[in-house]
């Protein structure tokens, strides 16, 4: 993948297990694409008005999964603090999502397939925070 590719051009030192991050950047960007695409497809469904809150959890989600891959995405002055408050933002948000869209699982696939991007990213994250 490109993030690999990426991270291994960087001249300086990177502190984080480079593998770790690379799967936790392409998980966030992954799961920030496909929150955005499922409250896009759940404006279309006949049934918007039940799906307010998962509109909104996803739009939250692909908020703060698009934040932490960018800041993740620069190693100069690397802020462990800030990285873990990132990734336990993004933990929360992914799970909360998760939740939500799995309610919808049974009659909305897009709603299944944000909930598996979501639990992905919810364990990248995780493994990345334990790393840090």
């Amino acid at each position: 993948m490109r993030t690999t590719d990426m991270l291994e051009t960087y001249p300086g030192t990177i502190s984080i297990d480079r593998e770790l991050l690379a799967r936790a950047i392409d998980s966030l960007v992954a799961c920030s694409q496909t929150c955005t695409a499922c409250a896009d497809a759940c404006l279309a469904e006949d049934s918007v008005a039940d799906l307010r809150d998962c509109i909104s959890s996803d739009l939250v989600c692909a908020e703060i999964c698009a934040t932490t891959a960018s800041v993740l995405s620069r190693s100069t002055g690397f802020n462990a603090e800030v990285a873990g408050a990132l990734l336990h933002a993004c933990i929360e948000a992914c799970r909360a999502c998760g939740d939500e869209c799995e309610e919808h699982a049974h009659h909305h696939d897009h709603c299944r397939i944000c909930a598996e991007a979501c639990r992905e990213c919810e364990r990248a994250c995780s493994e990345l925070l334990a790393s840090l």
